[in-house]
């Protein structure tokens, strides 16, 4: 009879032992720690920019029905600034508006037969314009287009003394077209590439008489620049979680 209460006993107390052991393996922590999982990050374009670009202006050589003149064909440099807004969708699109202005050296003309001298200082160059690119994380590649100002002070000589002129359009309003490739190389910063084309229209001289017969001329500029960006938008890059 004892053996047999003595055996109860010690049943007893080793199921009262067995679940108190069971509940304490499981509040152990395994012995290893799961990797996190990889997750590229998101670049969002979203947001407004200001900035600024250098480069240089190249007009065409042969504004006047074909003669000569000078310093068109010529590089004048330029530098400016920009600032626009730019928003991210359906994911891979960007659409924008951009402003940007453009101090320009130097100027284009040209000589006639008889003496006279045209002269455009082109101060500078304008733009509002919009755009759409394509991007693929940090790369942007874009066109863009829009409304273009020309700053300019367009003058006629004879024998290097002023002489009153008149034309049928001024060269300070026109269009513009161009596009571009950027980058963000680090948070809220990106860099461009940009080719930009400036049309500023066709006119004729209506005085003085001897120029007339030269016909209509264009006042153009093809401009390639390099720019910086500050985004203020640029959110950081955003790690998915699974």
């Amino acid at each position: 009879m004892k053996k047999l209460l003595l055996g109860t006993v010690a049943l007893v107390a080793l199921g009262a032992t067995v679940p108190a052991l069971a509940a304490d393996l499981g509040t152990r922590a395994p012995y290893y720690n799961k990797a996190p999982a990889y997750a590229a990050p998101i670049y969002n374009w979203t947001g407004f920019y200001i900035g600024g670009h250098v480069g240089g202006a190249f007009s065409s050589g042969n504004n006047f029905n074909g003669l000569a003149t000078g310093n068109n064909g010529n590089g004048r440099f330029l530098g400016g600034l920009q600032g626009g807004a730019d928003y991210q969708f359906a994911p891979n699109w960007v659409v924008g508006l951009e402003a940007q202005y453009s101090w320009l050296s130097g100027n284009v003309g040209a000589v006639f037969p008889g003496g006279f001298a045209y002269n455009n200082n082109q101060r500078g160059l304008g733009s509002v314009t919009g755009r759409v690119g394509y991007t693929w994380g940090p790369g942007l590649l874009y066109v863009k287009g829009g409304y273009a100002y020309s700053d300019n002070n367009e003058s006629v000589t004879l024998g290097g003394v002023p002489v009153a002129f008149t034309t049928d359009v001024n060269h300070s309003n026109g269009y513009t077209v161009g596009a571009g490739l950027e980058y963000m190389f680090a948070p809220n910063w990106s860099a461009k590439v940009e080719y930009q084309y400036y049309n500023f229209g066709s006119a004729r001289f209506l005085t003085p008489a001897p120029l007339i017969p030269f016909g209509s001329f264009t006042t153009d500029d093809h401009v390639v620049k390099v720019g910086v960006n500050y985004r203020f938008n640029w959110a950081s890059p955003v790690v998915a979680r699974y």
